[in-house]
């Protein structure tokens, strides 16, 4: 196992999102020295104003000592705030892009992962994590540029007018660090919980959400609440210890900054450094101190900002180092017949067990073959497989005889289409849902709504241009199916995949998939995967499997003739349909 990473190291890792913007960050830079130099310029110009006009009563020189006073914080405010809108704007056109390639990423992740991640955490990472990391580009890791020319230009000026007030200050400088050190590494360690707590929490709230009714239809919200509290406060609970020692730290920042005007004070009024201090250079230390205690202060927010920001990145990062995506080859095909060929199949999901095994399958142009058997059997992992939704089969499946794996995911996915049982609509209209942004005409569109029979639905929707609601809920499980089939069908893949397409549906509805079934089989390859063998009376053959293993094939005829497990499950099937 490869050791941890640093915190920045992982700030480092962000350099090429910020690559782009790199001008704008270096209008930002340039600004900075200018207003540090103003800024320590200030104190020094109220020092000569003091010393040489107001304690000796020359009114003559004060009013151009004032003016250029004037114009140094003039000129340093517009600096800062340039400097400021500067790296706002380009912190803002890098956070986007930070964000897009994460969800760039995730879109690219195999199903394995998604199998096992929340999509509530990956929704985390992709909002408040990144704003995390937003909030320390525009107020902490770039603005310590400013910080440190300030902190540095302060120092260099006040031991330039006296080392030894200056001594008397760096006395609270190894308290000052030993704390700012300690702290900074507790809340290093309290705002990777607050991130880990939110995240857990989204995710929670993500899952139940989505299946409420079922919460709803066994009477189990007080549950849900109870386990949804007991989330909720572990994310408050580690939000507000890391509110504790922030606010300690910078109580102690503030707290060394008056005792440093309270030690120059008495150095001031006392002779046992054998020098006089002027009125007017204590107003410049006591002005310095100010002025560098605030950046020091503003460090330690900014501090915890960084620390947000590396637990926030942590998060990201172990996401984009996710490598876990199907491997897709270089080739594509200019034109794809429609020919399956499966040859001793092996596969397993994750370390388990094979859930197929030595499978063997042909499918050719214009034939139509099914699988059955019963729930578990593997059915619906061999048509994921022949989507490239999973990698690391053992065999080997060739597409036109050319193995998947050599060939693109786009290659693979625009020749076998799928329809699952499980339709998945989006809010918009029903155009939308069928092109799924392919470049479609309207008449591409309305011939696959009546291949798949679903004008009614359509026109009942008010055509092409009428919208589907949030989740579909203004369509029926059956009119869902059919949109999903005229989906498929506009996409016009010469191979076309029916996943238990009609287990769902009522006999009208599936009468009408099998009408439109049948309306392909002269051009198309279809493979049936199904639990209703009444589907699959009429395909050239059926696969059975078991235990993911084919254990009888033929046409149904022949099948039923042999009594074997087909035919018990055809029996089985349609006795228990006998009223």
């Amino acid at each position: 196992m490869s050791a941890p990473e640093s915190d920045w190291v992982r700030l480092r890792r962000t350099l090429p999102y910020l690559r782009p913007d790199a001008p704008l960050y270096v209008v930002a830079v340039l600004c900075a020295p200018a207003s540090a130099l103003l800024t320590v310029a200030q104190p020094y110009l109220l020092k000569v104003a003091i010393d040489d006009h107001i304690v000796p009563q020359q009114a003559e020189g004060l009013q151009t000592a004032a003016l250029y006073y004037l114009g140094a914080v003039l000129v340093a405010f517009l600096m800062e705030s340039l400097y400021t809108l500067t790296l706002s704007y380009a912190a803002m056109r890098t956070i986007t892009r930070i964000r897009q390639h994460v969800y760039r990423h995730t879109l690219g992740l195999a199903q394995s992962f998604w199998d096992r991640e929340p999509t509530g955490k990956l929704l985390t990472r992709t909002t408040s994590d990144v704003e995390a990391l937003g909030e320390t580009l525009t107020a902490g890791a770039i603005t310590i540029v400013l910080d440190v020319m300030l902190v540095v230009g302060i120092l260099v000026a006040m031991l330039s007018l006296d080392p030894k007030l200056t001594a008397v200050m760096v006395l609270v400088a190894p308290v000052l660090a030993v704390a700012i050190e300690g702290i900074r590494r507790v809340l290093r360690r309290l705002y990777l919980q607050v991130r880990t707590t939110i995240a857990t929490l989204n995710a929670y709230m993500a899952e139940r959400l989505t299946g409420l009714e079922v919460v709803q239809l066994y009477s189990d919200e007080q549950r849900v609440l109870e386990q949804f509290r007991k989330r909720n406060h572990a994310y408050r609970d580690a939000t507000i210890r890391t509110n504790v020692w922030d606010a300690a730290l910078y109580a102690i920042v503030d707290g060394m900054s008056s005792v440093t005007m309270a030690l120059m004070l008495w150095y001031s009024a006392s002779d046992w450094f054998g020098s006089a201090v002027t009125a007017g250079l204590l107003a410049a230390f006591l002005d310095y101190v100010a002025k560098l205690f605030t950046p020091i202060r503003e460090f330690s927010a900014k501090l915890a900002v960084i620390q947000r920001a590396n637990s926030a990145l942590e998060k990201i990062f172990s996401v984009l180092d996710h490598d876990e995506v199907v491997e897709a080859g270089d080739r594509s095909l200019p034109e794809v017949e429609g020919t399956l060929a499966v040859r001793g199949l092996h596969f397993a999901y994750g370390d388990g067990p094979d859930v197929l095994s030595d499978i063997d399958l042909d499918l050719r142009h214009g034939e139509v073959v099914a699988l059955v058997g019963r729930t578990g059997s593997g059915k619906t992992t061999i048509g994921k497989l022949l989507i490239r939704m999973y990698d690391g089969y053992r065999g080997s499946i060739t597409l036109d005889g050319d193995e998947l794996s050599s060939l693109t995911t786009d290659t693979v996915r625009g020749a076998v289409g799928m329809v699952h049982q499980d339709v998945q609509l989006y809010p918009g209209t029903v155009r939308f849902n069928l092109a799924l942004g392919a470049d479609l005409s309207d008449e591409q569109l309305t011939e696959a709504i009546e291949l798949a029979n679903a004008t009614a639905v359509v026109e009942r929707l008010g055509g092409l241009d009428g919208r589907v609601e949030h989740k579909g809920r203004n369509v029926s499980v059956g009119e869902a199916q059919l949109l999903a089939f005229a989906r498929t069908m506009a996409h016009d893949a010469p191979i076309v995949i029916l996943d238990e397409a009609t287990a769902s549906v009522d006999t009208l509805t599936e009468a009408r998939i099998q009408a439109a079934t049948e309306a392909l089989l002269a051009r198309k390859t279809v493979l049936v995967i199904a639990h209703r063998l009444s589907t699959v009376v009429g395909a050239d053959r059926i696969l059975v499997l078991d235990a993911g293993q084919v254990i009888e094939r033929g046409p149904h005829a022949e099948l039923m003739a042999a009594g074997g497990h087909y035919q018990d499950l055809f029996d089985s099937q349609f006795a228990t349909a006998q009223p």
